[in-house]
Parts: C-alpha cells; sequence; structure tokens
C-alpha cells in the first residue's frame, strides 16, 4: 500500500517541477524583453535628441521613401500573422502545417531585411551615410539594431525549423523555445512600428 499512495505523490511532483520549469523560461524571457525595451528606449531618445541636428545635410523629408518603407511595414506586420498561424499549428499538433507557416514568415523577414538593406545602400551612395551627420548617426543605430534582432530572429526561426524533425518536437520544451520565439518576433513588430511612426513618418511631415 506504501508504495500505491507513494506513486501519485512523486508523479504529482513531477509535474510542478515541469510546470515551474515552463514558468521559470517563459518569465526569464519576459526579463529579457525588458532589457530589450531599455535598449531600444535609450535609442529612440538618442534620435529625439539628435533628429533636428542636420549638419548642412539632408533632412529625413529628403531622404526617406515612404511607399518603400511602408512595403517593409507590410511584410514585417504580415509576418507576425503568419507566425501566428505557425503558433495555432503547433498547438493543433500539426507539424507540416506549423513548418510551412513558420516558411512563410522566414521569407516575409527576408524580404523585409533585404528591402531595408537596399534602403541603407541607396543612402550610402548618395553620400547620406551614418558619417553624414549626427541625424544619420542616429537613424543608421537604430533601425540597424532593429535590423540585427530581425537577423537573429530569423536564424532562430531557421533552428526551430530544423529541431522540429526531432523526435521532440511537440514536447514541452520544444512549446516554451517557440513560445518564446513567438514573444520576440511579436516584439520586433512593435518597435519597428514606433520606428516607422517616430523615425520616418514624423521626419517626413
Amino acid at each position: 500500500m506504501a508504495n500505491i499512495s507513494a506513486t501519485p505523490h512523486g508523479t504529482a511532483h513531477g509535474i510542478d517541477d515541469h510546470e515551474h520549469h515552463h514558468t521559470n523560461n517563459v518569465f526569464g524571457f519576459w526579463i529579457y524583453l525588458m532589457t530589450d525595451c531599455l535598449l531600444f528606449g535609450t535609442l529612440f531618445a538618442t534620435f529625439a535628441v539628435m533628429r533636428t541636428q542636420f549638419a548642412g545635410g539632408p533632412t529625413g523629408k529628403e531622404l526617406f521613401d515612404l511607399n518603400g518603407v511602408g512595403l517593409e511595414t507590410a511584410l514585417l506586420l504580415l509576418s507576425s500573422i503568419t507566425f501566428g498561424f505557425g503558433m495555432l499549428s503547433a498547438y493543433a499538433r500539426k507539424q507540416g502545417a506549423m513548418l510551412l507557416w513558420l516558411a512563410i514568415t522566414f521569407l516575409l523577414g527576408l524580404g523585409f531585411l533585404v528591402l531595408e538593406l537596399k534602403e541603407f545602400a541607396h543612402l550610402i551612395h548618395e553620400g547620406a551615410g551614418p558619417d553624414r551627420s549626427a541625424f544619420l548617426s542616429a537613424f543608421f543605430t537604430l533601425v540597424a539594431t532593429h535590423g540585427l534582432h530581425v537577423t537573429c530572429g530569423l536564424v532562430w526561426i531557421a533552428v526551430i525549423m530544423i529541431q522540429s524533425f526531432s523526435s521532440q518536437v511537440f514536447s514541452t520544451r520544444y512549446m516554451d523555445k517557440l513560445q518564446c520565439l513567438s514573444l520576440f518576433w511579436h516584439f520586433l513588430d512593435i518597435v519597428w512600428i514606433c520606428v516607422f511612426t517616430f523615425v520616418y513618418l514624423l521626419s517626413v511631415i
């Protein structure tokens, strides 16, 4: 009888530890996102101070093409939607659908990066590189930092897709990783909306 009564207790204890580990993973990633908020907050504050320091160089109104930036924004926002569909497929344990949506998300994010790099190349070709003025230095630093985060997100998506072919797919550990990636990707969307509004839109208006 002692062994029988001990088994449920041990099982319950294992479940509690499992849930505790799950909570710690997601909570720890939230803390990381808070530090990223501080990083981007600092960069936005720097840009706000430098946004009128043109040093005789071109202004944002002269440089920025809202049509191109609008396309970048559309790609990134759409990728957030497709990632959401990927998460729903993962919760439904539909591996094929999950991989399809993650692949679409990856391609949309890659398209965003390609357009951003083309914009940087065009600005530098026109003599509006980061060394031209304080305004452009702040602009390149902020936008490039976001682009670096998107690059990291794409690498993470690729790793998650590769890991989905292992026997651990849809395990709690795998779903934790996917959930943290989801938080990260949606966070980048929110940051980009702020970039589009306060950097591009207000500079052109």
